[in-house]
């Protein structure tokens, strides 16, 4: 049980390195969540530094919630042998489970920041790293679906939000043509992740409602 709560610590840990905050405090000398939308994201960073600061922004923040959610229930068999208690068959529901703990904590990570005072990005980013280490096919469609809507709208929230709800939509009906059918835990995980996204949301859905929510406009700062 120990070596389950410091690996979720450690994820929890790795999402809260803010790489839209450092990367424009160590390279361009400024807060990003004192500019554009106030919003520590990549969205934000494209904004404001362009796009040369915002892809390494947007890779980081898939990344440190892909690795804790494809490695660390490896990494936590490691430490038990196949007759433990503690020990996860690979493939099973509480493996997938246990993917879920350890991405989550990451994506809690990224959005409440222990070291940025709990202030950090939406979780979009983060959240298609933990989609893509449980279930890449589906983590590309969606991914698809939102770049499909942010050229037709030009507005990156619209677009989080539509693959959002694409999600688990996705995730049903790819189980339908899938031997080992749906899955419980993927089909709960998908509709909270549409949730989710849409409650981190909700400050630009009232810019929406209002037509002030900005389309894309990439900096020309270098």
């Amino acid at each position: 049980m120990l070596i389950i709560i410091l690996l979720a610590i450690a994820a929890y840990l790795i999402g809260s390195f803010s790489s839209a905050l450092w990367y424009g405090k160590w390279f361009y000398g400024i807060d990003i969540r004192e500019h554009g939308s106030k919003n520590a994201g990549s969205t934000n960073v494209l904004r404001v530094l362009g796009w040369k600061c915002a892809i390494p922004v947007f890779i980081t923040d898939v990344i440190k919630s892909f690795v804790p959610t494809m490695f660390f229930v490896m990494l936590l068999n490691k430490f038990a042998s196949p007759e433990g208690s503690v020990y996860v068959a690979q493939g099973s529901e509480a493996y997938y489970l246990y993917q879920l703990l350890f991405g989550m904590m990451a994506i809690v990570g990224h959005i409440f920041p222990i070291f940025s005072g709990f202030k950090g990005g939406k979780g979009v980013a983060s959240m298609l790293g933990l989609v893509l280490a449980l279930d890449p096919l589906s983590a590309a469609i969606a991914l698809g679906v939102f770049i499909i809507v942010v050229l037709i709208t030009r507005i990156v929230s619209v677009s989080s939000m539509s693959a959002a709800v694409a999600f688990p939509i996705v995730v049903y009906v790819l189980g339908i043509f899938r031997e080992a059918g749906h899955s419980i835990t993927m089909t709960v995980f998908s509709i909270l992740v549409a949730i989710l996204l849409i409650v981190t949301h909700r400050k630009n859905i009232k810019r929406l409602l209002n037509h002030e929510e900005p389309k894309i406009t990439i900096a020309k700062k270098e």
